[in-house]
């Protein structure tokens, strides 16, 4: 039978036929907020790559929390900047450091709201890495995945819902598993960022973090970007460990291993929308070269198309609004 080539449009002429027949829904609920939270600061800091971006101050991480909480987003995910950083990153554990404490404050002030806390070490670092860093340089994979369990059981025990692992050391959902497990916190889901690949959109996010290596780079320990069957590998392997729900990082320019991961696993799969993806549009948008609403909702379903379950994005508030 031949098919006629008007019958695609019909279904087009509207917005209301549109919507009925959309494929891809964007929900608020899918979306989680992240925090950048700095001990020390009074009130909030302009982040200048992303902006619309501020750090925060825990009083001021309360209020944002709860101006989420307001447009229906369900998770925030908190980034903390410590006030003084050493070689072994003692804030990233520290019972009374700034995640744990801007997690209680905001579980306190607003208990419904899922608190996810970022488990890693480079914000807490004087040298940047995302592990401990031995005499000749090369990330010490073993010593850094007890702290990041120590640091996973001090957040949990703070008051975070959930602990997500950025690091990317081998081995470290297990261990954190087991750790939160002997601390009687086996109801603590893990998010693991199973495929974070080294990547040059991180740029605003390390600015707004102080998380830049002072020295070399984090290829050895983050992800070959050419290597999509070894992002599947990664998650795998976390999910046997114990992970809950994996992630991919960056999303826009890893669209096939979103994919590919969604087509793994039975385990939920979120997307890190990442700061230079952000900036990136912000920047077309100021020039007058796009639309960022438009972008920004164009973007956003490309990443839940691809297979994302639930997207972290720094245009969550204006989604919210958008939606």
């Amino acid at each position: 039978m031949a098919f006629p080539a008007t019958r695609l449009r019909r279904l087009r002429k509207s917005g209301v036929l549109r919507d009925l027949v959309r494929e891809t829904e964007l929900d608020v609920r899918r979306l989680v907020y992240p925090m950048f939270v700095v001990l020390g600061l009074e009130g909030r800091e302009p982040v200048a790559a992303m902006p619309g971006v501020d750090r925060l101050s825990i009083s001021a991480a309360v209020a944002e929390a709860g101006e989420a909480a307001a447009l229906g987003i369900p998770a925030v995910l908190l980034f903390g900047v410590p006030a003084e950083k050493d070689a072994v990153g003692t804030g990233a554990y520290d019972d009374e450091g700034v995640v744990q404490l801007a997690t209680r404050a905001i579980k306190d002030a607003h208990p419904d709201l899922v608190v996810v806390t970022d488990v890693c070490l480079c914000e807490y670092t004087d040298h940047g890495h995302c592990g401990i860093v031995r005499e000749d340089g090369q990330v010490d994979n073993d010593a850094s995945v007890e702290l990041l369990a120590r640091t996973a059981v001090s957040q949990a025990r703070a008051g975070a819902d959930v602990v997500a692992p950025s690091d990317m050391m081998d081995g470290r959902v297990g261990s954190i598993r087991a750790a939160l497990d002997d601390d009687d916190l086996t109801d603590t889901p893990i998010i693991a960022y199973s495929a974070k690949f080294a990547s040059a959109f991180y740029g605003p996010f390390r600015e707004a973090a102080e998380s830049a290596p002072a020295f070399g780079d984090r290829r050895s320990y983050q992800m070959d970007a050419a290597n999509p069957r070894e992002a599947v590998r990664e998650a795998l392997l976390d999910v046997e460990e114990g992970a809950d729900a994996v992630m991919v990082k960056p999303a826009l320019p890893y669209l096939d291993v979103i994919r590919a991961v969604r087509e793994r696993f039975g385990a939920p799969v979120g997307a890190y929308n990442v700061s230079g993806e952000y900036a990136m549009v912000k920047a077309a948008a100021a020039a007058g070269h796009l639309d960022e609403r438009a972008a920004a909702l164009e973007s956003l379903a490309a990443i839940k198309r691809a297979g994302a379950d639930f997207v972290i994005s720094y245009w969550t508030k204006e989604l919210a609004t958008w939606l």
